[in-house]
């Protein structure tokens, strides 16, 4: 009978420390952008962080893989998931200009909400009744939030939503990359292709930099680059169904950094809607990691 290898304490420690890290890097990264969307569009936003990051990891594989690691089988693979990237970072960047920042947040968590129901179809996975109920819970997590047809609602709250749809598709589709392809060869796929799609969209909407926000620009291409970075690396150091609840720590963050910025305060039913779409996440987490495949 085959033995799967345990997990050291001190490992799994370190995973949730290092996803914790990763997930407060991300929403710094997200301040920071809901700030320059004042200022920039946000193609051009796109387009100036993955200018900055692309050769930030490119000399990161070169030093720690080898050229060689730059190498890949799957560049229309890469070509596409660049594509869903620009677009899902493009709507989510809007949805910043228009919401608060832990609301926003909160609509992005759908994601996996989607993940789940697009693998029967897109991966021909099977998904249990639990995981299914797990899918109704969070869209219903996400109706509250968004409250279509009330006093309310905002037209700009589907944008996270939308964003979130492509971030599943983005996810899905790293299923098709083989495994021998690492984690920093990928990232500098995900950098390098947005960016080409947005050059010519940031050169129609350019403003002009001003000096004071170069940081800014140079501070989320390094932040953006190190939180997908961490929480990668966190998934390697410890099992999913133990790190992966801790992504929700994001929540945490964007309410406290829209108090401290915006005075940003959740109105309850987001907070409701939020709680639910954790659960429904946290369920979605555990029924996977229950899974025989």
């Amino acid at each position: 009978m085959r033995v799967e290898p345990q997990t050291e304490p001190n490992q799994i420690s370190r995973g949730i420390l290092t996803i914790c890290a990763g997930v407060a890097f991300l929403v710094a990264n997200d301040a920071i952008v809901k700030v320059l969307t004042d200022r920039y569009d946000p193609v051009q936003i796109i387009f100036l962080r993955n200018l900055i990051a692309v050769p930030m990891i490119a000399a990161a594989v070169l030093i720690l893989r080898g050229p060689h690691a730059l190498r890949t089988r799957h560049l229309g693979l890469h070509a596409a998931r660049g594509l869903l990237m620009l677009l899902g970072a493009y709507l989510y960047f809007i949805s910043l200009s228009f919401m608060p920042l832990a609301e926003a947040t909160t609509l992005i968590f759908s994601a996996p909400i989607f993940i789940t129901a697009l693998s029967v179809p897109l991966l021909g996975e099977a998904v249990g009744w639990r995981r299914w109920g797990a899918v109704l819970l969070g869209f219903v997590g996400v109706l509250i939030v968004v409250q279509p047809g009330a006093a309310g609602f905002q037209a700009a709250s589907l944008l996270p939503v939308g964003a979130a749809l492509l971030y599943a598709l983005f996810m899905i589709s790293a299923r098709w990359i083989s495994p021998g392809e690492g984690l920093w060869t990928m990232m500098l796929f995900v950098a390098l292709f947005p960016m080409i799609y947005a050059a010519p969209f940031a050169l129609w909407a350019w403003s002009p930099i001003q000096a004071g926000d170069l940081w800014l620009f140079v501070a989320i291409a390094i932040l953006g680059s190190l939180g997908i970075t961490l929480i990668g690396q966190a998934f390697r150091l410890a099992p999913a169904a133990v790190v992966a609840p801790f992504d929700y720590t994001a929540l945490i963050w964007a309410t406290l950094l829209g108090w401290l910025i915006w005075g940003d305060l959740l109105a309850f039913w987001t907070i409701v809607g939020a709680l639910i779409i954790v659960m429904s996440g946290i369920i979605i987490v555990l029924r996977e990691a229950a899974s025989p495949r």
